[in-house]
């Protein structure tokens, strides 16, 4: 799981088309939550403590980075973002480590169960699943935190496991012909009465007169 934590004082969520508010709150946190291909659920208890629990607000007396948004009792606005799992290829961002739509959607939506039962419900406030939205952020500060599930803190290389995979089965099947291709192109003994003179190519040097 990746995460970005903005502290902001408004936030509004808006349709692309028709310009329909989705949600919305006041001074709180915004939470933008990229899962990956190797995310599991046992990471969601971990990352909903840090959420409700980073300090990012002042306390009282004004003294900053004192209070978390569950001590002062803020709203938290999720929205999920698979733009967060990008591997850059060159200039080009590619996505194929994020999880899948129908795989992501269930899983975003235990994280949010996961953040309600540890907070308070009416205080978490999310975007739509999937959709193309405006995100109007006035981030207060500006205050933003980038998060890891432990997983991926302690192995950085363990995101890109699958895509090596990928790449080196994508290098074998370039490099490596095929084992008919391999038979097809090798030299022919004219000497071997298996030797086909109608195979594919030009074997005419071969053909008895």
């Amino acid at each position: 799981l990746a995460l970005i934590i903005m502290r902001i004082s408004v936030l509004k969520l808006f349709m692309q088309l028709g310009g329909e508010q989705i949600s919305s709150i006041g001074r709180g946190i915004c939470v933008l939550l990229g899962i990956s291909l190797e995310d599991t659920h046992k990471e969601i208890e971990h990352m909903v403590r840090k959420i409700l629990n980073v300090r990012v607000f002042e306390d009282e007396s004004g003294k900053h980075w004192s209070k978390s948004v569950m001590d002062k009792q803020y709203e938290v606005l999720c929205v999920s973002q698979f733009t967060l799992q990008c591997i850059l290829k060159g200039n080009k961002p590619d996505y194929h480590m994020a999880m899948p739509a129908e795989q992501a959607e269930p899983f975003y939506n235990n994280f949010l169960e996961h953040l309600k039962k540890a907070y308070k419900p009416e205080l978490i406030k999310d975007g739509k699943f999937g959709a193309y939205m405006q995100v109007n952020i006035q981030n207060d500060g500006p205050v933003t935190i980038e998060l890891e599930s432990p997983a991926a803190t302690m192995d950085p290389k363990q995101l890109t496991k699958l895509e090596k995979q990928q790449q080196r089965k994508e290098k074998t099947r370039t490099k490596a012909p095929s084992e008919s291709s391999r038979e097809r192109n090798a030299p022919r003994n004219k000497d071997d009465p298996s030797a086909s003179s109608g195979a594919e190519g030009d074997v005419s040097s071969e053909r008895e007169p």
